[in-house]
Order: C-alpha cells, then structure tokens, then sequence
C-alpha cells in the first residue's frame, strides 16, 4: 500500500482523509491498517511520532458508520489527558456528519459534559483509565457492547499503574471484540497483556524502538555545577523554532519556567500539579505558536503531538533510559530534522552514560568555555559561538 486511496474505505472517509491532506501512510499505518480493517487483533510497536493514532482511527471510524448510534462500539484507554485530547481532536475531525460522535472521558475537567456525551449516544469513547474506571463504578458507562477495543501507549499505562483499573475494564467488555495494542516497547508486562486480551494478532513492528529516530540529532553538555542556566540560556538564544525542555519534577518545571519568563522569554509550563484548564492554555498556546518554549515533566513526553519541536532539551535526564526515547521522540517528527540536547552536571554524567550504555548509543560532547568568570558562560562549539545572543520578544507566561 502507497496511498491510503488504496484502502477499501468509505467515500466520505477517503474524502476527509484527503482535506486533511493524509495521503501517503506512514510504514505504521501501511503495516497496521490493512489487517486492522479485516478485523483482526493488530498488536503494533513502533517509535514515537510514527502515526500510530490514525492506524487505529481509521478501522474504528469505518467501523461506526456501519453501526447504529446510541451505544458505545469502541473504546480507546490512554495513559495522559493531553494525549486523550488529541486524539479525541483528529477523530472529529476525521469523521463525517452521520458518524457517531466521541465522548472524552478523563480527570481533571467537569464530568458533566462527558457524562451527557455518552448518554446522548457517543459510538466511541477515549479514556484514560482512572476516570472511566470511576464511571463504571457509578454505573454511568455501558460497554457491553464493544467491538472494538484500543490500548494506545500500552507500557505508558502500565508504568503509570493504571494495571488494575485496566483489569476491570476489559473484563466486562464482550470476548468477542478486535483489540489492538499499541506500545513503544514491549516489555513483558505488556507481553502479558497481549497474551490475557489479544487472539492471534497481527505482529506489526518497525526498527528498534529503544533508539531515538535517526532524523533526531543528539548532543550532550557536561558542565560545572552553576552553569546548567548559563548553557540554557544560550541554547534558546540561539534557537529559531520552537523547544520542549524536560525536567524530572513537578517543582523544577516550575521554578524552571519561572526563571525563563522572568528573562523574557515566551514560556509556558506543563505539570501534574497543574489544573486541565492551565495545562490545555500551555499546550494550545505552544502548538499554536504563542509560546516558543514549553517546560515539562515527563507528562509530556508521549502525550505531547507538535509537529515542529526544533529542539528538545533534557534540562534534568530521566530516571529511565526508555523516557529519554520518548522525550527526544517529541522533535524530528513526520519526517522533519530535529536536536535533542542533554545539560548534564555532577553525578548525571554518570547517568547519561548510563543512558547511553542502555540504548547502545554515543551523543556528541560539546564543549563550553568556562574563561570568562566576569560573563555567562559561551558556548562555542559549532554555530553556537557565531550566532548573535538575542533575547526572544515578548514575557507572556502561563
């Protein structure tokens, strides 16, 4: 399969595909679709930003439209909101008039409206699995009849601890269903799972997915302690597009984001400790372009979809060497160059040579010139040392 006109889909599937420009497959999608539309299990590994979500939307919106409304036929479990959010956002803009609506179901916003979405008869429903675990409880949710079932960023969920809410969710669903899974790893607790809810499925896996993406450029900073800001600051300097910075806690991003405001630059913050409504401004305002540098725990590491992130910055490493994947994995996306840069002082250089040892990869070192005790500290290796250090406009701050 080259394009997806080659698919046996609806006319007005294939027309929205086309305004929304989806033309050639990604190697995920020309692999998952065609045995996802015959209806078989498809169980899917693939690094980030490969195009998994549309490998699932499409078999499940083809599904809906040949089924009557007023009952849930699908469901899709993920491990964050943002993530939710965004694939909640391509479904509807995916689907025609007569196809059933999707109702979202997560934490952190009124239940109100998602209650009301599903009584009014959403044919699909995109969870996280802790609030729609709260809703069978309550009996608010009948997913007797399912058909389609979907675990995106399977092994995300299991490291988050969502296992037993999964485990009571898809007991009650009907055993006679499609189920795919997809994961960026498969560890053997995803391994598990396949083997408790999956029936012979299609095997679909792309390159290694414990390596960042070969468009993804990678870089490492070791420096003294009291110079992780000083190369920070030059860094953002001296970047046009926009840059995801990682730190490991929810404290650090803030006092982080703080610090870079107060410099002048766009910024905006993203953490558990945030309420939805602030963490959808931070998101919005950096897809959007408003804020040209977004700050983040690893919350944003898989649930975040900006297609030109320049530059990634891990300001703090994480604590496993499989999150350093999916935070890189955020730039270099749909086939676009990207930098993923790591500011490492003390004992996290030994942590980053760990990393490196775990992934079986080498970052290029780059070297700082500590001379100047009077300056900030410069940056000189590559463009670095010639680009002209000029503040970013604007002191906007979420």
């Amino acid at each position: 399969m080259t394009t997806f006109s080659e698919l046996p889909l609806s006319a007005a599937l294939q027309q929205k595909l086309a305004a929304a420009q989806f033309v050639t497959p990604t190697p995920v999608q020309a692999q998952a679709l065609p045995p996802a539309l015959e209806g078989k299990d498809v169980l899917a590994t693939a690094q980030t930003g490969t195009g998994k979500t549309l490998a699932f939307l499409i078999p499940i919106i083809e599904m809906l439209m040949r089924e009557p409304a007023r009952q849930v036929n699908a469901l899709v479990l993920l491990p964050t909101r943002e993530l939710a959010m965004q694939v909640h956002e391509q479904y509807e803009a995916l689907r025609s008039k007569t196809t059933p609506k999707a109702s979202l179901v997560i934490g952190g916003v009124n239940e109100k409206g998602q209650i009301q979405g599903i009584r009014v008869g959403a044919g699909l429903i995109i969870a996280t699995p802790g609030r729609l675990q709260d809703f069978i409880s309550r009996n608010l949710v009948d997913l007797r009849q399912i058909k389609i079932l979907v675990l995106d960023e399977a092994d995300r969920m299991l490291d988050m601890g969502f296992l037993p809410a999964i485990q009571r969710i898809v007991g009650i669903l009907p055993r006679r269903r499609q189920t795919m899974c997809f994961s960026a790893t498969l560890e053997q607790s995803v391994a598990r799972l396949v083997n408790d809810y999956m029936r012979q499925p299609v095997r679909v896996e792309l390159g290694s997915v414990l390596k960042p993406a070969e468009s993804v450029e990678l870089k490492a900073y070791e420096v003294r302690p009291g110079e992780k800001m000083d190369v920070l600051r030059h860094l953002l300097y001296a970047e046009k597009g926009q840059t995801l910075i990682f730190t490991r806690t929810k404290r650090g991003a803030q006092r982080l984001a703080r610090e870079l405001a107060r410099e002048g630059f766009n910024a905006a913050m993203i953490h558990g400790d945030r309420s939805q409504s602030q963490r959808n401004d931070a998101l919005s305002g950096f897809q959007e372009g408003r804020f040209q540098v977004l700050v983040a725990t690893d919350i944003a590491s898989r649930g975040l979809h900006v297609d030109d992130v320049a530059h990634v910055i891990n300001y703090d490493l994480p604590k496993m060497a499989e999150d350093f994947i999916h935070r890189v994995g955020r730039t270099g996306r749909a086939g676009n160059q990207g930098r993923a840069s790591s500011i490492v002082t003390g004992v996290e250089v030994i942590e980053l040579r760990n990393i490196e040892r775990t992934l079986k990869l080498r970052m290029e070192r780059m070297q700082v010139d500590a001379s100047a005790s009077d300056q900030p500290r410069r940056v000189i290796q590559n463009t670095l040392a010639s680009r002209t250090l000029t503040k970013l406009p604007g002191e906007v701050f979420v």
